[in-house]
């Protein structure tokens, strides 16, 4: 059995207006994602910005309520549990924020910064015990042990999210949400810190949610890879299979778009024409019909199932339905 199963996720916000402020409709932010994270794996989730991806890692935190669906923590439906219930479960889901300089208390030594979560869940450790910790967590993520007397500010964004991994893993925990832990960094930070999680996840067997826009990184360190447009997955699968045979047109222009470092290696670039069409208002049919290149009517009037095209490989695409026929 999976690790985590989320099944039929929504996440809807009201737009309200008036003197009154009545609903007058809701964005769909997530709209109906399913997909399942064995233990060690880690499963990416990427996107444009603005697709749902960072609603869907903290709703599934339970950071947000979800309004429709269920998320399975060990087959146990964590959607629906009350805070008393939910806290014991806490320690063992975590989440890396994607700004490493507004995720850390700015008044809050690095000490207490990681050692908050230890005091809460294990309050009859010594303080003694508890800086000890925190020194070897430190250590860990490849900062100096007296880093625990500092403040934010001391250190550089790489630094920062050395500490907020820190932090993510000071209770042990099983699972955990990367959401964009790599975007506002130097490509050069980017690699250590994307080693550093490749290297955590060996050690300790974590399973990672790892939200992301580039497809560089997703492929360094993904075991299977999702691809999210307007609150939806329009195709998922292992990661060799997704970027070897990639079946969805959404998914074939985000590829088109990853610099290739060879420059005899030519690559037709897909231009996507318009916007990303507002969550607030979605297209009827499938949401990805009024920019692909290869829509028909059919694709304007009716939403695509998802179709198994290999094992563990599946598309929401009419167009992969009639090629598996």
């Amino acid at each position: 059995m999976p690790l985590l199963k989320v099944e039929n996720l929504k996440k809807y916000y009201p737009i309200r207006r008036g003197v009154l402020r009545r609903v007058v409709g809701h964005v769909r932010a997530v709209d109906g994602v399913d997909f399942a994270i064995e233990g060690g794996e880690c499963f990416s989730l990427v996107g444009e910005s603005g697709c749902g991806k960072t609603t869907t890692g903290r709703t599934i935190l339970g950071l947000q309520r979800a309004d429709g669906g269920t998320v399975s923590f060990k087959e146990r439906d964590i959607t629906t549990l009350p805070p008393g219930k939910m806290r014991p479960v806490r320690r063992n889901l975590q989440m890396i924020f994607q700004d490493p300089y507004g995720s850390l208390n700015p008044r809050f030594t690095v000490g207490r910064i990681i050692g908050e979560g230890i005091s809460i869940f294990e309050p009859k450790l010594s303080k003694a015990d508890r800086t000890d910790r925190v020194r070897q967590l430190l250590e860990i993520v490849g900062l100096p042990p007296d880093s625990l007397r500092r403040y934010p500010h001391e250190f550089s964004g790489g630094q920062r999210q050395r500490i907020g991994i820190a932090r993510a893993i000071a209770l042990n925990p099983e699972f955990i949400v990367c959401d964009e832990p790599v975007s506002a960094l130097d490509v050069s930070v980017q690699a250590q810190i994307i080693n550093l999680l490749s290297d955590l996840r060996r050690k300790y067997n974590l399973s990672y949610l790892f939200i992301a826009h580039d497809l560089a990184v997703v492929k360094h360190i993904s075991d299977h890879v999702a691809v999210m447009y307007l609150g939806k997955i329009m195709e998922s699968a292992p990661k060799e299979e997704l970027f070897g045979n990639p079946r969805h047109p959404y998914t074939l222009a985000l590829l088109s778009a990853v610099p290739v470092p060879d420059p005899k290696i030519k690559r037709e670039r897909i231009v996507l024409k318009g916007g990303v069409p507002s969550p607030a208002n979605p297209p009827a049919g499938c949401p990805f019909h009024p920019r692909c290149n290869q829509a028909d009517t059919r694709c304007s009037q009716e939403p695509p199932p998802v179709v198994e095209v290999s094992p563990g490989h599946t598309v929401r695409c009419w167009r992969s339905l009639c090629l598996t026929q």
